[in-house]
């Protein structure tokens, strides 16, 4: 294995030949081969332990079981002891999920912290094709069907070209020792039923599973990469953005064979989950939206609009009879003029006198009515924002300075008549929005 592993190294990783390397090492049969093969290749490598603390007294003889090992070999050795099951429960994860989570995290802090250049976990062939089984029985795309990565950015995992069998016999032939997980033969847990029960099975039935596996994973990566390419390509052509939004042209989306493929690799990183919303979204009413925890998705006629999710803000904030500036949430200045010059989105003029203070600032609700300047009668304010073509985020920035229960400025849009200066008018208030 040693000269195997040699020549696999050479093909797809040289680079680790070169650089410090973290190896993630649990004290099971994996992960104390890949440091016995790190040693013999003479790499500079310091070890990395999670004690998640799950299985009482067998974890805390996992950590000393690995510290002793690199003790003895002189190997730098980094342990963090997490409280797993509490972590869990607050976040709501699964305790895998929250074990994933953790020891991920804290891998990329102490490999920036100690000045290591890549982090080695000992994931091999036999967990990719576990991982396979588990993403088919629960449901999945490509990313699911195309295996563990074999890089993903820092994270390296250099023996999945190698199988459990091909493992256990070099540990055999150089004497290696390791600890034994008593979880692994609890078949509660999908993976090890999988491990145990079906994947032996499966063995039993072609003797050249992991080989035709693997052959089947290149397959499906070869696809997979088209694919990526072929979405890529459309959304060069098709997708444009416009300020913080991202717009979808729908009439090429709609042409394409596999829209709700297309949708999905688009808007897959994005947290969404209503799918089956989205795909009809193309088709659905301007306006129509789906949310994310952090992002909107909407129709806005003849484009899917992309956008970051600004959640309306509740404070209203308040202007003083004194205050000339106010620098947040917005930056409005206010002083007395003589006569009204040089108009424009950003500066108003009212009578003084019309206002009631304190005035507010606040977001614009559902039922907002106000008078547009230079027109007669009130108009709501979702109207106003239909006719001015507002997509629903620029409708979720906006912001209006009011007097009592009275709309004085659509900020940046339009004033309200009825604080309008006239000939009676012997305060003159000039208002101006700053960027």
């Amino acid at each position: 294995m040693l000269n195997a592993f040699q020549h696999h190294i050479n093909q797809n990783f040289p680079f680790l030949q070169h650089h410090r390397c973290l190896l993630a090492v649990s004290g099971g049969i994996d992960s104390m081969v890949l440091v016995a093969l790190c040693r013999q290749l003479d790499w500079t490598v310091g070890v990395a332990h999670c004690n998640f603390g799950l299985r009482g007294a067998e974890s805390d003889e996992d950590e000393i079981f690995v510290r002793e090992y690199c003790r003895e070999n002189r190997i730098p050795f980094f342990v963090n002891r997490f409280n797993t099951a509490v972590f869990a429960e607050e976040k709501g994860l699964s305790i895998q999920m929250t074990a994933r989570q953790l020891r991920y995290d804290w891998f990329e802090t102490l490999r920036v912290r100690e000045g290591y250049d890549y982090v080695l976990t000992a994931h091999q062939a036999d967990d990719v094709l576990e991982t396979f089984l588990i993403n088919l029985t629960r449901g999945t795309g490509w990313d699911g069907l195309t295996g563990i990565p074999a890089q993903n950015g820092t994270i390296v995992r250099p023996l999945l070209p190698f199988s459990r069998t091909t493992i256990e016999n070099y540990a055999a032939e150089y004497l290696i020792s390791w600890r034994e997980d008593s979880s692994n033969g609890n078949s509660y847990y999908q993976r090890n039923a999988l491990r145990h029960e079906v994947v032996p099975v499966l063995k039993s039935m072609n003797p050249a599973l992991l080989e035709n596996f693997q052959k089947t994973l290149s397959y499906l990566q070869e696809t997979k990469t088209l694919a990526d390419w072929a979405v890529a390509h459309f959304l060069e052509q098709h997708l444009s953005q416009h300020g913080n939004e991202f717009h979808l042209a729908i009439y090429p989306l709609n042409s394409v064979p596999s829209s709700r493929a297309l949708l999905y690799y688009w808007l897959r990183n994005y947290g969404f989950t209503a799918w089956e919303d989205i795909y009809q979204l193309p088709y659905a009413e301007t306006g129509k939206q789906v949310l994310a925890p952090d992002f909107i998705l909407f129709k806005n006629r003849t484009h899917l609009v992309l956008a970051a999710r600004h959640e309306p803000r509740l404070a209203v904030y308040t202007i003083d009879r004194t205050q000339l500036h106010l620098n947040f949430p917005l930056k409005l200045t206010f002083c007395n003029v003589s006569d009204i010059q040089n108009v424009s989105p950003s500066t108003i003029f009212v009578d003084a006198d019309l206002l009631e203070y304190p005035l507010t600032l606040r977001k614009w609700q559902e039922g907002d009515l106000f008078h547009p300047f230079g027109l007669q009668g009130t108009k709501k304010l979702s109207k106003f924002f239909k006719d001015e073509k507002f997509s629903l985020t620029d409708k979720e920035r906006q912001w209006l300075l009011c007097s009592g229960n009275k709309i004085v400025w659509v900020i940046g849009q339009r004033a309200d008549d009825r604080f309008k200066v006239t000939g009676q008018t012997q305060t003159i208030l000039k208002i101006t929005l700053s960027e």
